[in-house]
């Protein structure tokens, strides 16, 4: 029997991380290569991709193999040329990048929620495609990150959120169907209410101008049997699991990552 720490450790692993400049991509990042993963940082933001190195070495303190990817996720033709760059390929996918800005649902414009579908929903569509067309029978892990939005909305003006959220619990779960059987593990993790940088600009954003939201935050936080919001290492621990020997019998799974929201 292979020990804990065996089945846990990503040694000799190549890992793609989208969304890593910052949040639960950054701390996904981490925490894969605090397991032995070679890491690729993906991410439109160059700065944030630089940190997050920089990060990286400063938390582990070893030795590391990293790369930095300035991609713009939104773009078919740039996620395929991201694979075409990526020698040897990852075996270890986690679709971290996100956008949530609130609107309206009759005042959202179609250019607004194109671009929140394309950062949401598109771009792990493409990059899952990729990895299984380029892979084949190799196989690999991918892991998902979704939101409780997708299975019980609560904050106001996030109906485009949602629904981009909701595809990618369906996505994960056809892509475990599908390709289950040539060595491909697809899963998704569900976050609840995250304390990340993007989330904390979104919500200064908007709370300035609507005592509503803010309503629905304190409501949100009444609400939480854990009695306060998640970190996003909290996440990236569950993804790091996800991803590893030791979920090994997970396929199409739904893991949810909230505090005791949905249960509440």
């Amino acid at each position: 029997m292979r020990s804990m720490a065996a089945l846990l450790s990503l040694a000799g692993s190549r890992a793609l991380v989208t969304g890593a400049a910052s949040g639960i991509g950054r701390a996904v990042a981490v925490r894969l290569a605090e397991a032995g993963a070679a890491v690729a940082l993906v991410d439109c933001d160059e700065g944030g991709l630089v940190r997050s190195e920089e990060v990286l070495r400063e938390e582990l303190r070893r030795p590391l193999e990293i790369s930095r990817h300035l991609v713009d996720l939104t773009s078919r033709r740039a996620v395929v040329e991201l694979w075409d760059s990526l020698e040897p390929l990852p075996s270890v996918l986690v679709n971290s990048a996100g956008s949530y800005p609130f609107a309206g649902f009759t005042s959202i414009d179609e250019g607004a929620y194109r671009r929140v579908m394309a950062i949401n929903l598109d771009a792990p569509f493409w990059m899952c495609q990729e990895m299984v067309r380029r892979r084949g029978r190799a196989g690999g892990s991918v892991v998902n990150v979704g939101s409780i939005e997708a299975l019980l909305p609560f904050k106001a003006d996030l109906a485009h959120y949602g629904a981009s959220k909701a595809g990618v619990i369906a996505l994960t779960r056809s892509l475990a169907r599908e390709h289950g059987r040539s060595g491909f593990r697809f899963n998704a993790v569900v976050p609840g209410g995250i304390d990340t940088p993007g989330t904390r600009r979104a919500a200064r954003g908007v709370w300035r101008l609507r005592l509503g939201l803010l309503v629905d935050g304190l409501d949100y936080s009444r609400r939480l049997p854990s009695g306060r919001l998640g970190r996003a290492d909290e996440v990236a621990r569950v993804v790091a699991f996800l991803v590893s020997s030791a979920a090994s019998y997970m396929m199409g799974a739904v893991v949810v990552v909230d505090g005791g929201f949905l249960s509440a």
